[in-house]
């Protein structure tokens, strides 16, 4: 496995890892804020919209880009800002904000993060390489939002929002070493 998609997994399983922290326990919060069922799937729904709009239309782009890498690094940015966010949210319209920051995170990341993953897998063993993906991001989701249950209920949203934070930072510092220069 090349390093560049040993970094790829990297990142990606830390981003799932802060991410899915919440996934699990995510309407418990938007009652706390004084949300209801329509607030939580309002704010999905935004998220998935303003992913599916944008990628629709940012997607074309990114084709066009010379180094697709740095777009990753560019969505992990907005990601960390998205889950940064979460700290601020005291109200519905706040988590919708930070929803739709996220979507465009989104929107960004995925199509890039294929698309250089695709080009660095050995067409000989591409199955094992999207198997590595898939399976890392399901083990890791499944340990966040164990963690994330149980860290909230322990200490509360706040807490785990910043662990997510941090988590995303670090991602983001491993996003950074595809940028790196060949030898």
């Amino acid at each position: 496995m090349t390093r560049k998609l040993k970094i790829i997994l990297a990142t990606t399983s830390l981003f799932a890892l802060a991410g899915e922290m919440f996934g699990p326990i995510y309407a418990v919060f938007v009652k706390e804020i004084g949300g209801d069922l329509l607030t939580a799937g309002g704010a999905y729904g935004l998220f998935a919209f303003s992913t599916g709009l944008l990628m629709f239309l940012i997607a074309k782009y990114e084709d066009r880009v010379k180094h697709q890498e740095r777009l990753i690094v560019f969505s992990n940015s907005i990601m960390c800002i998205g889950f940064l966010g979460y700290l601020f949210i005291s109200k519905p319209i706040h988590l919708f904000i930070v929803q739709i920051i996220l979507g465009v995170s989104s929107a960004i990341g995925s199509p890039v993060y294929s698309a250089v993953y695709s080009r660095a897998v050995d067409k000989k063993r591409a199955a094992f390489h999207w198997g590595a993906w898939e399976s890392l991001w399901y083990m890791v989701a499944g340990m966040a939002a164990i963690i994330g249950g149980y860290l909230a209920n322990l200490y509360g949203f706040r807490f785990i929002f910043v662990i997510m934070f941090v988590i995303s930072l670090i991602g983001l510092f491993v996003s950074l070493l595809l940028l790196e220069k060949k030898r």
